[in-house]
């Protein structure tokens, strides 16, 4: 049966014993990182935030609301510095480049996090813990497609990204591998609803606002249901989600 998770049932408006008070955003100047970035500052984080330093620009708007530690994501000695006394780590595992920027820098914080440290990682639907996910046509065209132009052009490595998440499913950490559909700019509808395997019928729709995106990944910092899952996500008013709610309540 596919699995949803209103808000309501899981996640609370306030901070558990279990949340961390200080966290880590790795990738903070990107659009889904500056959400994660106000998230948890609207949540009472303490928050440092990993950037490139051409980008730190970006992230002026926080002000000394946020400490930024400049540096490539791939680099251990930044992400050492930037994890040291988090309590969580929130990561965007970005394919760009050739430089296998995914796999390093999932490779650091998995070595330099604290051990008992939340971490909560960002993908694609692509990724898949089990082989039991079940793709579209398009999703398959896409993946294959954009694959093979990034490493003609060494701007992207989708293969990277999946080598990124090898090593965290075969990790002993505290991790969360959240994989999001395609996104969208828009209010918040919530939180996203999500079920374990691509292909069930509640995530047809293929659509997330970005800022829900960002704000499952900082609430899963305090859930302990999703500890080794990897959730595939979709808008809670998506209209899958809605037929499959609706199809569980008249059941």
């Amino acid at each position: 049966m596919n699995q949803t998770i209103p808000s309501s049932n899981i996640f609370s408006a306030e901070k558990s014993a279990a949340e961390p008070k200080r966290v880590c955003v790795v990738g903070a100047s990107g659009k889904l990182g500056q959400y994660m970035v106000q998230h948890a500052l609207d949540r009472g984080y303490e928050v440092v935030g990993v950037c490139r330093p051409q980008s730190v620009v970006k992230l002026a708007r926080f002000g000394d609301r946020l400490q930024i530690v400049p540096g490539s994501t791939n680099d251990p000695d930044v992400i050492q510095k930037a994890v040291t006394g988090c309590g969580g780590v929130l990561t965007v595992l970005a394919p760009w480049g050739a430089q296998q920027y995914s796999s390093g820098t999932a490779r650091a914080v998995l070595k330099y996090a604290r051990p008992d440290a939340r971490l909560v990682f960002s993908c694609g639907w692509h990724i898949t813990r089990d082989g039991q996910d079940v793709y579209p046509l398009g999703l398959r065209v896409f993946v294959k497609v954009f694959g093979w132009l990034g490493r003609l052009t060494r701007l992207a490595e989708l293969d990277d990204q999946v080598e990124a998440c090898r090593q965290i499913f075969a990790s002993r950490t505290r991790w969360t591998v959240v994989r999001g559909s395609d996104l969208e700019e828009g209010e918040s509808q919530g939180l996203p609803v999500w079920s374990q395997h691509v292909g069930d019928a509640m995530l047809v729709s293929n659509r997330t606002r970005r800022t829900d995106f960002a704000l499952f990944m900082v609430q899963a910092l305090g859930d302990e249901v999703l500890i080794h899952q990897a959730p595939a996500i979709v808008g809670r008013l998506s209209p899958s989600a809605l037929s499959y709610v609706g199809a569980v309540a008249n059941a």
